[in-house]
């Protein structure tokens, strides 16, 4: 299965080091960025990817408002999205991501290998 991914992220090392890893896994995956919310609407504009990897701290917009927004989006509604942070990991964090529509939740720094695990596991379960 070819994995088209958007990446919403403004840390450039944590850019870096989750499409190199996820290369390693899959050269053939397809790696978007957004590094805040308006790019990615500009990026979703013209692709639905098949995962998204959404930050909760963006420049312009809370990573939860922008998940709402993409959820009522007929075209990303079952899109799957994994939120990842390093400051909002308490448990109220999470529920209110998983709530508004997150498939997952892992708090920085990420390991590489659990997150590919988590994303082959929501794309094993769209087929």
């Amino acid at each position: 299965m070819q994995i088209n991914m958007l990446i919403v992220d403004d840390d450039e090392n944590f850019i870096d080091t989750l499409r190199d890893g996820i290369r390693i896994k899959d050269p053939a995956a397809e790696i978007a960025v957004a590094r805040s919310a308006r790019e990615a609407l500009e990026a979703l504009s013209g692709f639905v990817p098949s995962v998204i990897v959404l930050d909760v701290q963006l420049p312009d917009m809370h990573g939860v408002e922008l998940l709402r927004v993409l959820k009522r989006t007929p075209k990303l509604e079952k899109t799957p999205v994994v939120f990842i942070s390093a400051k909002y990991t308490e448990p109220a964090d999470r529920s209110e991501a998983m709530l508004a529509g997150a498939e997952a939740f892992f708090a920085k720094p990420v390991s590489v290998e659990e997150l590919w695990k988590e994303i082959q596991y929501l794309l094993g379960k769209r087929k």
